[in-house]
């Protein structure tokens, strides 16, 4: 850690750093486990060419979810998108899980979907990832699905050609006929990047949610992604299907939101998702 980023850190937290040492924090941030003078132990991170808005994006996200009090989130003790930026959130010793966590988190989920959000997108209008997909307030789903997901997605796919020409005007048209696959459900509030390796479990076997995407959507969303990955039990999405039911057809609607994942990472690192993504679409169209 350098002179500049321990000084800014020592400042925000009003105490001396005594050790910090590199840790994984994602695969471009600079992070670090951070031993401070009053026996704190801190997790803070930086990011070498962040675009603006970086780290207050995904502190306010983090403080969004903590706010429902449903699942834990850990607390954001600091955060600067000034030179040195950085962000320092409180420290989560990672244990195992236990009988109780999958259907623990399925309904801490549950309760932080309910919690809700103002519009579908973010009334801030701060973007999401690395692509800068826009999260401009909408008024339903399928709107915001369209204006702020396929319809960038593709105009993006088809400058990277990352996907074939075909298959990007299928997303067009898709993106033009939402309104059918509506359920006119208001805005839950979302995590909006709900893979396993952005939820960590503690020694008590509580579960945590990191390095959101947050704003306000389809709560389908977030189970489709936990899908698509793997690393959710079966007992998670039972307890959730028990304290908040799904609308009739929702496992028709999975891939639906899977798209725009499988579409930014065909974007990003190409092969086998490029075949996935068209899959989905053609789903669809």
């Amino acid at each position: 850690m350098d002179d500049a980023l321990r000084c800014a850190i020592e400042a925000d937290v009003g105490a001396r750093i005594t050790t910090a040492v590199r840790v994984h924090g994602g695969d471009v941030a600079l992070a670090y486990a951070v031993e401070l003078e009053d026996d704190r132990r801190v997790f803070a991170k930086t990011h070498p060419s962040s675009p603006p808005g970086f780290f207050t994006t995904e502190a306010r996200g983090l403080s969004w979810l903590r706010a429902a009090n449903a699942v834990a989130v850990p607390e954001v003790l600091a955060v600067s998108d000034e030179p040195p930026n950085h962000l320092v959130l409180e420290w989560i010793d990672e244990g195992r899980a236990r009988p109780s966590t999958e259907r623990d988190l399925g309904v801490g989920l549950a309760q932080m979907h309910r919690a809700g959000a103002p519009t579908f997108g973010r009334d801030d209008r701060r973007t999401t990832g690395s692509r800068g997909l826009p999260n401009e307030p909408c008024a339903t789903w399928a709107e915001f699905y369209a204006a702020n997901r396929l319809l960038p997605l593709a105009r993006l796919a088809r400058e990277g050609r990352a996907l074939s020409p075909s298959t990007i005007a299928d997303l067009e048209r898709l993106a033009s006929r939402l309104t059918s696959f509506d359920t006119g459900e208001p805005p839950a509030r979302l995590h909006g990047d709900l893979w396993a390796g952005n939820r960590l479990v503690d020694v008590e076997g509580c579960s945590w949610l990191i390095d959101p995407a947050a704003h306000g959507g389809h709560r389908e969303f977030d189970l489709a992604m936990m899908r698509l990955f793997g690393g959710f039990g079966g007992v998670c999405f039972a307890a959730y299907a028990e304290a908040y039911p799904l609308e009739s057809g929702w496992k028709g609607r999975v891939a639906l939101h899977q798209i725009a994942p499988l579409v930014v990472h065909a974007i990003k690192f190409g092969g086998g998702y490029v075949g996935s993504a068209t899959a989905a679409i053609a789903q669809y169209t």
